[in-house]
């Protein structure tokens, strides 16, 4: 894929400040609005999806989950390409890290890999789902923040913890299908209640374990409040939604041929 603002391409070079003003940058051009031209609702899926096609020339979004894994110093980026219930593209890049893990950095250690994987896409996205936060984040620019405005592509992040921010309710315990407003705090470089994203309640258990919720934040061109929906219709029965679930999946079979 062409890269619309190819200056923000994570540069390893950069002192931690300099990345740091540039993710500000990043944000200023980020959208935090719904601008996609899809239904959100034609991008649900009904089940785990096991089947494979070939993508259509028709109306129905193309929704690509992002993940990596990693072995030594090199990333394993895969994306998993879904339409109509059916993955119709696999795509994958295996490149070297070149700054090591700085949290609110991620997207400059592993952008540049992901940006790799999405150079071997041959389909058209028209929503991208990665594994990491969005808005909600330091100077509201993770990496699906980062990743989504390069590419002007319409994109949601979802983490598996909080990196910052504060819930509207505690989140504990929560059943299946609750959600509540994470908004921004003294920790983030946002006027103070901003809405960055929610947590999600995408499954639980019917026992006395409990399983954690989800932080589901806009990357780029989506809306807060577009978030849980999207990432609802993607869920199909596990706690993350398929598109993510089965770039996971496909990133850890690559990293165990690569050994």
């Amino acid at each position: 894929m062409r890269l619309a603002t190819p200056e923000f391409r994570p540069d390893p070079s950069l002192s931690r400040e300099a990345m740091e003003e540039l993710q500000r940058k990043l944000a200023e051009r980020a959208v935090f609005t719904d601008e996609f031209d899809f239904d959100p609702a034609a991008v649900a899926v009904d089940g785990p999806v096991e089947t494979e096609a070939e993508p259509e020339q028709a109306d129905s979004p193309i929704v690509v989950g992002v993940d990596q894994a990693f072995l030594d110093e090199r990333a394993v980026s895969a994306i998993i390409a879904i339409q109509d219930g059916a993955v119709v593209e696999r795509a994958h890049a295996v490149t070297p890290l070149d700054i090591p893990y700085i949290p609110g950095l991620l997207a400059f250690r592993e952008g540049t890999p992901i940006l790799a994987a999405f150079e071997e896409l041959t389909v058209e996205p028209d929503l991208a789902v990665f594994d990491g936060s969005g808005r909600i984040h330091f100077r509201q620019a993770g990496i699906a923040t980062h990743i989504g405005v390069m590419l002007d592509l319409p994109s949601v992040g979802v983490a598996k913890s909080l990196l910052c921010g504060t819930p509207d309710a505690p989140t504990e315990g929560r059943a299946e299908g609750w959600s509540t407003p994470i908004r921004a705090d003294n920790s983030v470089e946002a006027p103070e209640g901003t809405i960055l994203g929610h947590a999600y309640q995408s499954r639980q258990w019917d026992r006395s374990q409990s399983i954690n919720p989800l932080y589901v934040s806009p990357g780029h061109r989506v809306s807060a409040e577009a978030t849980v929906g999207l990432v609802e219709a993607l869920c199909a029965g596990y706690k993350l939604p398929e598109p993510t679930r089965l770039a996971d999946g496909l990133a850890d079979d690559l990293k165990a041929a690569d050994r």
